[in-house]
């Protein structure tokens, strides 16, 4: 039921800030600067924060509800390595580092969650566990 709901809220934080990126991006004309500074940090916080923290105080239960194995030290690894693209995203944002390291965060980020999907999608595969949550749920906030 909590990761049901805590999927229910990523993504509508992420349709959120994607609305009012693309609100503050054509504002005044377009300006993709402003939009990506506002629409980065939202996006990264909704998948990666929400992500760590689920793992971190419901990893448990979320890893059952979606089959995977608990009481693992990777899956707190995992947590704590989202958590850390939150912080980054958050810090580069108030201190104006500038759409480079903005960017430059947004696609550790992508990256780090693209290889995890395939890694999901490789094991879902060889074990035959392909369920909704396990083939879909690390794609979800990018659908």
């Amino acid at each position: 039921m909590i990761s049901n709901i805590i999927d229910v809220l990523r993504i509508l934080i992420v349709f959120s800030a994607f609305f009012f990126g693309y609100l503050i991006g054509f504002r005044n004309g377009y300006n993709p600067v402003a939009q990506l500074h506002f629409t980065i940090p939202v996006l990264i916080t909704a998948v990666a924060g929400i992500s760590g923290l689920e793992g971190l105080f419901f990893g448990k239960k979320t890893a059952e509800a979606k089959g995977f194995e608990t009481g693992n030290n990777y899956q707190k690894q995992s947590a704590i390595a989202s958590l850390s693209y939150t912080f980054i995203a958050i810090l580069v944002y108030f201190t104006d580092w500038g759409i480079h390291a903005e960017l430059t965060v947004l696609f550790t980020f992508c990256f780090f969650y693209i290889f995890s999907a395939v890694n999901h999608s490789i094991e879902a595969i060889k074990y035959k566990t392909i369920r909704g949550r396990t083939s879909t749920g690390p794609l979800l906030p990018f659908c």
